[in-house]
């Protein structure tokens, strides 16, 4: 990986690139969405400041996990313009999501029992089957084998 000397305040799009391991489109796309942010040279070429790595870093591990785009855009905007997040910041901004995350893995789990128990069972009943129509929500509407849209 390549060593950026800590005389140097601002990074071109492709030692950004090769630090954090994301594409240049990818930094781009981000910049677009306001997740980072650049200055231009005159040049017009993008610089940006070393912090930014830690940015990308959070933006990356975030959408690992599933966390969308506008909800880390709005996090990343809590964080101070003046300094380098500290450790603290990344803490406080993660601890938001703790959980919604815990609520999805309790969901996936719910998913994976119920997939099991589907395939085991091979009713494809729409009457009963667990994953079609959880708790019997369309036979409270109707009946048979088929959804119709409302108002058919």
């Amino acid at each position: 990986m390549p060593q950026i000397p800590e005389k140097i305040h601002e990074l071109t799009v492709g030692q950004l690139s090769a630090r954090s391991g994301a594409a240049v489109s990818a930094l781009h796309f981000y910049e677009a969405k306001g997740l980072i942010s650049s200055r231009r040279t005159s040049g017009n070429q993008r610089r940006y400041t070393r912090d930014t790595l830690r940015r990308v870093a959070f933006v990356r591990a975030a959408q690992r996990v599933g966390i969308p785009l506008a909800t880390i855009r709005d996090a990343l905007a809590e964080l101070p313009e003046e300094r380098t997040p500290n450790r603290e910041d990344w803490a406080r901004l993660s601890e938001k999501w703790r959980a919604e995350l815990d609520e999805r893995i309790q969901q996936l789990n719910r998913l994976r029992d119920h997939l099991t128990d589907c395939i085991g069972c091979g009713c494809l009943s729409l009457e009963n089957c667990v994953l079609s129509n959880p708790d019997d929500v369309f036979g409270e509407r109707l009946t048979g084998s088929r959804l119709l849209a409302e108002g058919r």
